[in-house]
């Protein structure tokens, strides 16, 4: 069984920055690809980032390249995402999703049918 447990989201002003950490229960963390998606209700989930397993690649949606950051800490089973000079269009629920894989190590994953694990999202309110 794979849990995955989000936290860090909260209020914040333009411009500021927050970090989202997820905590990752699994046997094996090394063999987990990692996924940082947000929604807002009413439209589709967005791909925001990806770490392979291992960490040794990873990759952005176009939009938060500069200012979101992922990293993942396998000694802590924990990925992060670092967001960096957030606007209002960053308000959603985040969420990170895990998927098990032997894979290539440089292999990531960027759509949300290809994680079979998420947490419970966090959300995240930019006020103007």
């Amino acid at each position: 069984q794979v849990q995955l447990v989000e936290s860090g989201g909260g209020v914040v002003q333009v411009g500021d920055s927050l970090k989202l950490s997820c905590v990752v229960s699994v046997r094996t963390f090394s063999s987990v690809a990692l996924g940082w998606f947000r929604h807002v209700p009413g439209k589709d989930r967005e791909f925001l980032g990806a770490a392979s397993r291992g960490g040794l690649k990873t990759t952005y949606a176009d939009f938060v390249k500069g200012r979101f950051t992922l990293s993942r800490d396998d000694n802590k089973n924990t990925v992060f995402l670092q967001m960096d000079n957030l606007t209002p269009e960053d308000t959603a629920i985040y969420s990170c999703a895990a998927r098990i894989t032997s894979t290539s190590p440089l292999r990531v994953y960027t759509s949300a049918g290809d994680y079979s694990y998420w947490g419970q999202g966090t959300q995240v309110t930019v006020s103007s």
